[in-house]
């Protein structure tokens, strides 16, 4: 079952640069490991959510907003599509992130799975 992994984490937190280097560091341990067992199937950081752009469709008239669509404090960072034989595989794969021990990480399945 494919899962998707959505980092969300408040952009204004700050890192010392030891947890800097150390999440990195293991950012990277565990892409390579996901990657060799063959669960990850792709992923990425995301640009800050100032810089996203907002769209609606209302009356068959595209809008357009400067920044993310919700107000709120934590922020969509990154994502990655996995996919684990069941939920219980998925958080595990989760729980190994590094990021989940700064921010946090949803684990949604993907529709029609």
């Amino acid at each position: 079952m494919r899962y998707m992994l959505l980092i969300c984490g408040d952009d204004s937190a700050v890192l010392t640069d030891e947890q800097s280097a150390e999440m990195e560091r293991d950012a990277t341990a565990w892409v390579k490991e996901m990657d060799e067992r063959g669960i990850r199937l792709h992923g990425s950081r995301l640009r800050p959510a100032a810089e996203a752009t907002t769209v609606r469709v209302r009356d068959g008239r595209p809008t357009v907003f400067d920044g993310p669509f919700a107000e709120t404090k934590e922020q969509m960072g990154g994502y990655d599509l996995i996919e684990c034989a069941d939920l219980d595989e998925a958080i595990e794969v989760a729980a190994k992130h590094p990021v989940a021990r700064f921010w946090s990480i949803e684990v949604r399945p993907l529709w029609g799975q």
